[in-house]
């Protein structure tokens, strides 16, 4: 008895320790493992696994039938027309089509993998990958597996409607590159010609340059130097979006900027297009047509906002940096009788991206 008393007292003084602080001893901690199974009413009913590949194929399908609805709103509601209510309607069922044909793709591949596919958990150790045969065998195997337990070669009406549908999603952005540019008609022969519909805009000689949207005309003394205008011609103001507001609107577009004369690099050929220290310049970027509407006063240089083209106001609005291929297209301009600022004639070149030009 004596000799068990000291063996305890020693092992209490044995586990003293010498900071004052309190030791304490625990078992290492225990794997959870994972939690019980609980199986899925598809897997415990057979009607209910029924239910769920047809909701799956449904859906599908349903998705194919969104495809096509929006190939036939392409085509029933032509944007070609004009007609601000065609637009909207365009707009509107194009996107609904679309929307509900991608919609429908993702819930019955959402709903695919959680009431059909096996959803057993499975525990495999890691181990060194080798490229041996073995290793290649075991991994034809993994996926021969893989398309057994979720039924992708067996579920024939799941894989073929799911297969449809994929197929029929990418069709509405096929049709949809045909309004990318109109066709020749009899009466427009230039309509499916990029480059011929852009080299020629609004502008004519003696037409007023006009603030955007107003109309109001502009005079030259009104324009400050370090000012930038957007413009349009006047008459353009009058139009409706029936005849064509937006579409003259998007090519005739101008920047109006006023420097010290002294600044202006000019070449002896452009003299004239600029009328003391006010000069024009088209507002679409040559390189893909955003609108370059950033203009920094104390560079005189004009940003692109899409991709950061940068071209020199000075010195005929030539690109200094950024992918831009060419410089802006520059209005001619000069003043009328009454102090008005007008054009001297349209653009001398084709105003927009310059892929257009290229042959």
């Amino acid at each position: 008895m004596a000799h068990e008393v000291d063996a305890l007292e020693h092992e209490r003084e044995s586990w003293k320790p010498s900071s004052g602080l309190a030791v304490v001893v625990s078992d290492p901690v225990r794997n959870p493992e994972l939690p019980p199974h609980r199986e899925r009413m598809t897997d415990k009913d057979p009607a209910a696994m029924t239910r769920a590949v047809r909701t799956i194929y449904t859906l599908f399908y349903l998705s194919v039938a969104g495809s096509i609805w929006a190939i036939a709103a392409y085509m029933l509601f032509p944007i070609e027309s004009g007609q601000i209510v065609d637009i909207r309607a365009n707009n509107l069922f194009i996107g609904l089509g679309i929307a509900l044909a991608l919609l429908a793709i993702g819930i019955a591949a959402i709903h695919w993998s959680k009431a059909v596919m096996p959803d057993k958990e499975h525990v495999e150790d890691r181990h060194a990958t080798r490229g041996r045969d073995e290793t290649r065998a075991a991994a034809i195997e993994v996926f021969e597996v893989a398309n057994e337990e979720s039924g992708f070669g067996r579920r024939t009406m799941v894989r073929n409607s799911l297969i449809a549908a994929l197929v029929a999603s990418v069709a509405p952005a096929v049709v949809l590159f045909r309004g990318l540019a109109p066709f020749s008609t009899p009466t427009n022969p230039i309509a499916g010609d990029p480059v011929a519909l852009l080299s020629h805009t609004m502008w004519e000689p003696g037409m007023r340059l006009a603030h955007d949207p107003t109309g109001e005309p502009i005079r030259a003394a009104d324009v400050t130097i370090g000012s930038a205008v957007h413009v349009i011609p006047q008459p353009l103001a009058g139009l409706s979006h029936e005849d064509g507001y937006l579409e003259e609107k998007a090519k005739a577009i101008v920047l109006l900027m006023r420097l010290q004369p002294e600044d202006l690099i000019e070449p002896a050929d452009r003299a004239d297009w600029s009328y003391d220290g006010i000069v024009a310049y088209s507002k679409v970027c040559t390189h893909v047509g955003c609108p370059v509407a950033l203009y920094e006063q104390l560079t005189h240089h004009l940003l692109c906002p899409c991709h950061q083209s940068q071209f020199d106001v000075t010195d005929q609005a030539k690109v200094i940096f950024g992918p831009a291929a060419r410089p802006l297209p520059q209005l001619p301009i000069t003043v009328d009788a009454d102090g008005y600022l007008v054009a001297r004639s349209d653009f001398t070149e084709p105003v927009g991206p310059s892929f257009w030009e290229r042959h």
